[in-house]
């Protein structure tokens, strides 16, 4: 598997910037140039890849396609497409992006995101944007969420069913699915389910960790991989199993010397249970 995250440094130098990924310990990388760049930025990102043997995750699509605002919607959805083109150019292993929210907050809860009226929404907004672009080697993934859809990775399959597109994958990030103590306690066993159920349609996975704080009502905060009660063995193994390039992304975190604890964190678990990271 491919360990990555941010690399800091400026993106305008591909040499440089893939020179530091490899320096900082990862085998896969953000894609670092935008939507809309030139043919002579996308070789001369593709030439430094190759060279320092990386795999580009993702790309990111960060906006609400399902916005009920019109003007934010429409930007949102264009914004999705450029993302997926984008990714179709460089080969990256998605394009990524939340399924939105039908609340004021593009990532946030509201009571209509968990109705069959938005899941019809979001389906419809996934084939926009997939039938727009129709990618042959790359993505569209929805990241999993704690209080929208793709919620549960049965949620998941039916939306890929109801979608039925052949550039939709999917882009696992296991923590955004702890959303309860029974959740959290059985995490592993969620762990296994998505694998089980989702398999090699996973073709990028966000590396963070869980915890449930000891007080009143419940409080399940976002920490860094190594602090919380994630099972990074099981999660670790079965990303292995899904193909020796398949990324694990480290993000949200505050600076670099905590990404770098992260990523320590990582690479000694991988080599506690016998899983390679290229």
């Amino acid at each position: 598997m491919r360990l990555g995250g941010p690399v800091f440094v400026d993106a305008s130098d591909p040499d440089r910037y893939c020179a530091s990924a490899r320096a900082d310990g990862y085998g896969a990388i953000f894609c670092p140039i935008e939507p809309g760049a030139s043919d002579s930025a996308v070789k001369d990102l593709l030439q430094a890849v190759a060279k320092y043997d990386l795999v580009i995750a993702e790309t990111g699509a960060w906006s609400n396609p399902i916005s009920p605002d019109p003007v934010e919607r429409k930007n949102a959805v264009d914004k999705c497409k450029a993302s997926l083109a984008l990714a179709e150019r460089v080969g990256a292993r998605c394009c990524v992006n939340i399924a939105g929210s039908c609340g004021s907050k593009w990532d946030g809860p509201d009571a209509r995101d968990l109705t069959r009226q938005t899941f019809d929404l979001i389906v419809q907004s996934v084939r926009d944007i997939v039938d727009a672009v129709r990618p042959t080697r790359t993505f569209y993934a929805l990241e999993t969420m704690p209080w929208m859809y793709p919620d549960s990775p049965d949620s998941y399959l039916d939306l890929i069913k109801a979608i039925d597109r052949p550039g939709v994958a999917v882009h696992l990030d296991p923590v955004n699915l702890v959303n309860s103590p029974t959740r959290f306690f059985n995490n592993g066993q969620l762990i296994r389910e998505c694998f089980a159920k989702l398999g090699p349609m996973i073709k990028s996975c966000h590396g963070k960790d869980i915890a449930l704080r000891p007080h009143l009502t419940v409080h399940l905060d976002e920490v860094r991989p190594g602090t919380g009660s994630l099972n990074y063995g099981l999660f670790l193994t079965l990303i292995e199993g899904l193909g020796p390039d398949t990324p694990l992304m480290l993000e949200h975190l505050p600076n670099p010397e905590e990404y770098g604890l992260a990523r320590d964190f990582v690479r000694a678990k991988a080599g506690e249970i016998g899983v390679t990271l290229r």
